[in-house]
């Protein structure tokens, strides 16, 4: 499976455990929503009428009161009007299914009708005894009757509207019980799916940053644990890698030969060109009269300089053609600059130059360095110092430790450098303005090999210039570099004792 259609299902399955429990709990409210409406289309609704029905009621029995006792017209129509209006409100409550013997209401409401005709007839001739004979038998009766209908139907809707609370009731809880469970499962479905998504990914890709900074290190030789089978995206990156690193193999076999041949075919005519001229100098060839031997002299001259722009080139050629690689040991940072101090005290005192190296107290004993890479920087750099110092000037080697960070300061009164050149003297065979006033012409290559050998070792180096009053470089170098440190800590073992 492909890594985007990974993704694409991964996410797709993400979604849909949010979006199940999302539609139950949908469903439940649903089936709250539809139960809440009932309660209120149905059982509030008819409660309504059922009280407007009661109030009707006292109202015809009223009515009925008034008949005997006034027995005139309008309290015959208001009676009839009562008595229809009874009727129509049996009609509407009996459309709300609530077991209503609305049958027995209209075959009451007929007979109050009848009873209260006779009982106003009666009363209008002056036979009260009778229309009081009436109003007890027959129409107070027929009113009761409908109150005690109307009474057990407020019974019935009561129990209705009971069930119909506790069906809402219970789909709450359902709806609450359903999303406290399905939402913790869902967060578990969706963190496994995204952890496995999380894993597939970023594991390959931490074994391909593994072997891109093996390669960026100088190791071609740097396997991947990833197998170029896999048919995804990172199978071919696997099968990318393998074969970028087994090409970059191939052209470093090709450069470690042309500096094989370089050093060949460069240094051998070289050498014997230097040969012959120090031979027709001596006059082993014949004598030599000033003439010609001032241009020995300027041959000569030259061809020193070009042996050791050769060298130069050879220097840097095998450092970049092992990729950087050093040869990392214990270095005695005491012995090691004792020695750079003797060296170049000679050239002090021949240049009349003041020379002193000043070490700090907090200088630990050891680094993991390698001394000859090393010991070449600080040596271009104090060449570099003498050089462009007058005689009189002073020369300072600084050298100091915090955090396990080595701070080496090369500083000197010289001829400086000017500002607008700085960024540029770390580049190869650029020389500053200053080279007419070096003792020794230069090859432009030192800076640039000092620098990459300096970052080999995970350090920086820098400078600071003011024309006239001199320059100041300084090299941070770690007690140990960042690559080998990385190793040893990987190395099988590591913590036992």
């Amino acid at each position: 499976m492909t890594l985007r259609a990974r993704l694409g299902w991964g996410l797709l399955a993400i979604a849909l455990v949010f979006v199940i429990p999302l539609l139950m709990a949908i469903k439940s409210l649903e089936e709250l929503r539809t139960t809440t409406r009932l309660l209120r289309d149905r059982e509030f609704a008819a409660s309504l009428l059922l009280g407007s029905f009661r109030e009707r009621t006292d109202d015809t029995r009223n009515a009925e009161d008034a008949l005997l006792f006034v027995h005139d017209e309008p309290s015959a129509r208001r009676m009839e009007q009562h008595i229809d209006g009874l009727i129509a409100f049996t009609d509407s409550l009996d459309n709300y299914n609530l077991d209503l013997p609305a049958a027995r209401i209209r075959e009451s409401m007929e007979s109050l009708r009848r009873s209260t005709r006779e009982e106003y007839a009666a009363a209008v001739r002056g036979q009260s005894a009778d229309a009081e004979r009436i109003s007890s038998e027959q129409s107070r009766p027929a009113i009761a009757s409908v109150d005690s209908v109307l009474a057990t139907t407020a019974t019935t809707l009561r129990n209705r509207t009971r069930i119909r609370v506790e069906e809402a009731t219970t789909a709450t809880r359902d709806a609450e019980v359903l999303a406290a469970g399905a939402l913790p499962v869902a967060l578990l479905v969706a963190t496994l799916i995204a952890f496995w998504l999380m894993r597939s990914i970023s594991g390959p890709v931490r074994e391909l940053d593994r072997g891109m900074q093996a390669i960026a290190d100088g190791d071609l030789s740097q396997q991947l644990s990833l197998s170029t089978e896999r048919h995804d995206e990172f199978g071919r990156l696997a099968l990318s890698y393998r074969t970028m690193a087994r090409q970059l193999s191939e052209l470093e076999r090709l450069r470690g030969e042309f500096v094989s041949v370089a050093s060949h075919e460069l240094k051998t005519p070289i050498n014997v060109i230097v040969g012959y001229l120090e031979l027709l100098r001596e006059g082993i060839y014949g004598e030599v009269n000033p003439k010609q031997g001032e241009v020995l002299a300027t041959l000569t001259k030259q061809a020193n300089s070009l042996t050791r722009l050769v060298k130069r080139l050879l220097d840097i050629s095998r450092f970049e053609a092992s990729g950087g690689k050093l040869d990392v040991r214990h270095v005695d940072l005491q012995r090691l600059f004792h020695n750079l101090e003797s060296s170049f005290s000679v050239l002090a005192l021949q240049r009349e130059i003041r020379f002193s190296i000043c070490r700090d107290e907090s200088l630990p004993a050891t680094a993991h360095w390698d001394e000859d890479r090393i010991n070449e920087v600080l040596g271009n750099l104090l060449s570099n110092a003498f050089k462009f110092t007058p005689r009189g000037g002073e020369v300072t080697l600084s050298v100091s430790c915090a955090r396990d960070i080595v701070t080496i300061t090369v500083m000197d009164t010289g001829a400086g450098i000017a500002r607008d050149q700085l960024p540029a003297i770390f580049q190869k065979f650029y020389q500053a303005d200053n080279q007419a006033k070096a003792a020794t012409k230069g090859t432009g290559l030192g800076l640039a090999i000092a620098k990459e050998i300096v970052e080999a070792h995970g350090g920086r180096i820098t400078v600071e210039s003011e024309v006239g009053i001199g320059t100041t470089f300084l090299v941070a170098l770690p007690t140990e570099p960042p690559m080998n440190k990385r190793r040893r800590d990987s190395s099988p073992g590591k913590g036992v004792a």
